[in-house]
């Protein structure tokens, strides 16, 4: 919305400023911390008025687990609404509404509404299991379905952008890049047919949301890792949609996509506004509402600029957490062991005697080095 005042520099030179992504991306990320800031009291006392709180497992599910995270029964869940506004709004003022910047708020708000009715189930019916898995695969399959459609389709020729000329999400989208490999032309760039395209996606966010959904365990650690990939996937998107940098790169060239550099600056500023309350000991829980979608709108950006297996590296942690969890099922099923004392892995360290600061630190020291690694990517070609 703002962005539309770069036409009215003839009366202020000034607002020449907000054609520039460098300067909407610092407004939407101070836009989503102060609004998530001032937001988060309002919401944090709503969600204790309506009894909104997390449905824990009992003692003889988890052991000594139920012991050491006693004290948060009776914190609120629910807190990705928080973030969830203050991405939206931002995101509405400060970016252009290009095809691109469309499909992850879709996608974004899909993945809220299917988080959001798997929290309410735990909230009324006070199980901890909340939506059957089915369903949340559903909501998934659903959410790939419109992100491709919206992009393959009739509107991904019209919504092209204010300010570029792009030549349609439907050009770009079929392309898979690999990190490290540099193609030396167009025509040798791999491309997908549509069925192993959808099943690309499905995969990368049913993964990237589930993983998430997985690290968000304790006080502050899946938010505080989401600070870092939103950063690195800002300045990628940055590059993608730049065809000087994308050329010295030698990474994808996607016209118009520059813009989800503000989605991902206004994700950064959510993450901070929510990380406030969310810090150990929390006052707010994100759940599902929060872990799933943000998980969707990060695997959406990186498919979108041609970044989707970087995110492997990126989001190491959330691999890490996804990964301990499929080692821990498949050994129990195959060998009747488990590999760690509890799963996903940062249950492992808190049974083994780390605190629960030193186990959330530890995990964002890692997480900021496997971002700076996946920065390297771009270079390393």
């Amino acid at each position: 919305m703002l962005s539309y005042l770069q036409f009215y520099e003839v009366w202020f030179g000034p607002l020449r400023l907000f054609q520039f992504i460098s300067v909407r991306s610092i407004g939407a990320g101070v836009t989503a911390l102060i609004l998530g800031y001032f937001l988060g009291p309002v919401i944090i006392r709503n969600l204790r008025l309506v009894g909104a709180k997390q449905a824990f497992r009992e003692k003889d599910e988890v052991g000594e687990l139920a012991n050491l995270h006693q004290g948060k029964q009776k914190t609120p869940t629910m807190g990705g609404l928080l973030i969830c506004i203050s991405v939206v709004v931002s995101c509405l003022l400060w970016a252009e509404p290009n095809i691109y910047v469309i499909t992850a708020l879709i996608t974004y708000l899909l993945l809220t509404m299917v988080g959001f009715l798997d929290d309410y189930l735990k909230v009324v019916k006070k199980n901890s299991k909340g939506l059957a898995g089915r369903f949340k695969l559903i909501g998934q399959f659903l959410t790939t379905a419109i992100a491709l459609f919206l992009l393959l389709g009739p509107f991904s020729q019209n919504l092209s952008g204010l300010s570029e000329q792009a030549l349609g999400s439907a050009d770009k989208m079929r392309e898979i890049w690999i990190p490290f490999v540099s193609y030396p032309d167009s025509a040798s760039i791999p491309t997908l047919s549509l069925g192993v395209l959808f099943l690309f996606f499905l995969v990368t966010l049913c993964g990237s949301s589930n993983a998430i959904n997985l690290t968000d365990g304790l006080d502050g650690l899946a938010i505080g890792c989401t600070v870092t990939v939103a950063l690195t996937y800002g300045i990628m998107a940055y590059a993608a949609g730049n065809y000087l940098i994308a050329d010295y790169l030698k990474v994808s060239w996607v016209p118009g996509s520059g813009e989800l550099t503000i989605v991902c600056s206004a994700l950064l500023g959510g993450s901070l506004a929510f990380l406030w309350y969310n810090a150990h000991p929390a006052e707010v829980f994100m759940g599902d509402t929060g872990s799933l979608a943000i998980g969707g709108l990060v695997g959406i950006i990186a498919l979108m600029i041609h970044q989707p297996l970087t995110l492997i590296i990126v989001g190491g942690i959330f691999v890490m957490e996804a990964g301990s969890v499929i080692l821990q099922v498949a050994s129990f099923k195959t060998r009747g062991k488990r590999i760690f004392r509890m799963s996903p892995i940062h249950h492992h360290f808190e049974l083994k005697g780390w605190k629960e600061t030193k186990v959330v630190i530890r995990f964002w020291i890692l997480s900021l080095l496997f971002a700076l690694i996946g920065l390297a990517t771009l270079k390393l070609r």
